[in-house]
């Protein structure tokens, strides 16, 4: 789809309630997170998150589900508003970024060549 079909439909998701869970079909959360943190590099819960999924990892535990919480809390294609994301990815970009689609669509782009 495109980045505002994609950026609408998460955004349904991001309406639920926060303790809402979320399975996702592949165990990818540490490539995520280490994209996320590149992208937000200040964000203390990426960070407190990547250190808990290493610990789950490393005892061959799965790290999913998790929750829309946390998912608010550290997936950067739900914080397409967040400061330091628009500066890291319209410094990336090359451009300025003037809406959260923009910011998505450059973030999806950005994570296919991750």
């Amino acid at each position: 789809g495109t980045a505002d079909q994609l950026y609408a439909s998460l955004q349904k998701l991001a309406a639920k309630p926060d303790d809402t869970k979320i399975y996702c079909a592949h165990e990818y959360t540490l490539n995520n997170l280490s994209f996320a943190e590149t992208v937000e590099p200040s964000n203390q819960q990426i960070k407190q998150r990547i250190q808990r999924v290493k610990k789950l990892r490393d005892k061959n535990i799965p790290s999913l589900p998790s929750t829309l919480r946390e998912e608010k809390e550290t997936n950067p294609f739900l914080r397409c508003n967040s400061p330091e994301i628009i500066h890291h990815v319209s410094q990336r970009a090359g451009y300025a970024l003037h809406n959260p689609i923009m910011v998505f669509g450059a973030l999806r782009e950005m994570k296919n060549q991750w």
